[in-house]
């Protein structure tokens, strides 16, 4: 039966999709209101614009090292938000993305339509302001252009003026400028395609209660220039607007969202949209620590001239939905039955991709090849073909079927939560048996060595009657639960945590609890991710593989 889904699948165009509406988190509540975070999922630094039809909107999101990069999201109304696409298929220089660059590569895009065009600016901070376009944001993006190159320029934001010039601000990592907490603004080419002019510092929060000033936004609105931008650090800060006749300043600014007495924590940094029914909203991210930085709307209010968010300034948790012609409820994909001839837009791999990472099979599953780990080779800090997508919810549960097909010693695979720190529950082989083991690592990123746990041990259901390697497994279900916890830290503010519990089955019916509970951690500026590991320690035997029949993501 699968089978013949696949084939009717291929047989469709590549674009459609049904309306997928998640099991675990759906922000419309089907009564005019909605509820935050529109996206609970990491979509770091969201930018947001109004497409050329008035009735479209279309995020971006930084990426970092993850590949397809720069996740193109499209809505009708601002809360029902779908995954349409990818900007980038690879990040370059390809000797330093190969390899998970942790951190590194896409930092807080920005979104901008002009002149029949989509544009996509990002910093990255070892290489420069790059910028894609395209004049379909669900078709063929352009190859990146360096637009600015160098070290530290990150948060980049064009404006393209009335007179049809162009202006970029950006702000600056310390970490490769060695100074930060400053906003410049500078001239580019009108085509948005190279500096013409020199850099002008138009915000200075050192020593300041808006340290930390990045993330700028640069619009314009009734002959003022506005910039945009969050200050106070990342999970406790707040949302800066700040305004001049000219866009170099001098701006004067003012607080216009923070947390005050709600539980929304760092409520900043985002994109601000004048909708066609003459609504202003701002789409800004809450730093929920393991979970990444997930993405909440707010009302804006300009009746002062500052645009007011929230309520009063704070931000709302249940409200009025904007004024749109659609209806539909929809929400980004999680489960995936594999029975399309293309990865799912859930899907990022942890480098740059290449084939022997894995591919789509006819046979209504994904492959994921064993990646040879290094002979010296401490955790899966390493591996670039982890298959992986962000968390959904607070709370869910993953649940996978799969099979495991070794030709050698070592050879493992199964599913993972992956971050500083990380957990898997895995089928390895181990002489002429399998193991089912949970792999823990805490403090990956340090080069700290995993541990592992036996949990049963199965036999081999075939064997390979050419060259008599033992290599088959039978179908097993994996599933990972993921509980919300809470707690409180240091200074008594709110802590996100939730902790990850394991559970295995051969029928798909009868599950086993197994392992020790697992504390999620966020990985290098992203949420923790969860999804597919598949490696080996042999340098020279042939590839192992495991083939996932289905994920499927439920309550």
């Amino acid at each position: 039966m699968k089978l013949k889904l696949i084939l009717a699948a291929a047989l469709l165009p590549l674009a459609a999709s049904a309306q997928y509406r998640s099991e675990v988190w759906c922000p419309d509540l089907g009564d005019g209101t909605y509820k935050n975070p529109v996206i609970n999922a990491d979509y770091s630094d969201p930018d947001v614009c109004v497409g050329e039809s008035g009735e479209d909107y279309y995020l971006t999101a930084s990426s970092f090292q993850c590949i397809p990069g720069l996740p193109v999201l499209h809505s009708k109304d601002l809360v029902n938000w779908e995954i349409i696409n990818y900007a980038l298929k690879e990040l370059t220089p390809k000797e330093e993305f190969d390899r998970p660059s942790h951190g590194n590569g896409v930092w807080a895009p920005s979104i901008r339509y002009h002149n029949g065009e989509y544009y996509i600016y990002w910093g990255d901070p070892d290489y420069g302001v790059m910028m894609v376009k395209t004049k379909d944001p669900a078709g063929e993006w352009e190859k990146p252009v360096c637009v600015i190159p160098g070290k530290g320029y990150i948060d980049t934001t064009p404006l393209w003026d009335d007179d049809g010039r162009c202006y970029l601000v950006n702000g600056w990592a310390n970490s490769r400028a060695k100074f930060a907490s400053v906003l410049t603004v500078r001239e580019l080419s009108a085509d948005g395609t190279k500096a013409i002019g020199q850099p002008v510092i138009v915000f200075d929060g050192n020593g300041t209660e808006n340290r930390t000033c990045e993330g700028p936004k640069f619009y314009k609105r009734d002959g003022w220039y506005w910039i945009m931008c969050p200050a106070g650090g990342v999970p406790t800060g707040f949302q800066l607007a700040m305004r001049s006749k000219s866009p170099y300043g001098p701006y004067e600014h003012k607080i216009v969202l923070a947390q005050g007495k709600t539980s929304v924590n760092g409520p900043h940094q985002g994109g601000w949209v004048h909708t066609k029914y003459g609504e202003d909203w701002f789409l800004h991210f809450q730093d929920k620590e393991a979970y990444g930085r997930v993405v909440h709307l707010q009302p804006v209010d300009w009746s002062s001239g500052w645009p007011i968010m929230g309520v009063k300034g704070q931000p709302v948790l249940t409200y009025k939905k904007p004024k749109s012609s659609s209806t539909t409820i929809v929400n980004p994909v999680e489960s995936d039955e594999f029975n399309a001839p293309v990865m799912g837009k859930q899907w990022e791999w942890h480098a740059n991709y290449d084939e022997k990472f894995g591919v789509p099979t006819a046979f209504g599953t994904f492959r994921i090849y064993t990646y040879k780990l290094s002979e010296d080779w401490k955790n899966f800090w390493e591996v670039p073909n982890l298959l992986l997508q962000k968390t959904p919810a607070d709370e869910f549960t993953v649940t996978t079927k799969l099979r495991l097909t070794s030709k050698a010693d070592g050879q493992m695979g199964g599913l993972i939560m992956m971050g500083l720190d990380y957990s898997a529950l895995m089928l390895k082989r181990v002489g002429r048996e399998f193991q089912l083991v949970q792999a823990t690592c805490l403090a990956a990123d340090k080069g700290k060595a995993q541990t592992e746990t036996l949990i049963a041990t199965l036999k081999p259901t075939a064997e390979d009657k050419i060259d008599y390697k033992p290599g088959l497994h039978e179908d097993i279900y994996l599933r990972l639960h993921v509980n919300y916890v809470g707690g409180t830290n240091a200074d008594g503010s709110y802590k996100h945590q939730a902790r990850v519990s394991f559970a295995y089955s051969k029928d798909g019916k009868k599950f086993t609890d197994c392992g020790a509970p697992f504390t999620m951690r966020q990985g290098k500026w992203i949420g923790a991710k969860f999804g597919y590991i598949a490696v080996e320690t042999d340098q020279k035997t042939d590839r192992g593989w495991i083939e996932a029949d289905w994920i499927r993501v439920t309550k």
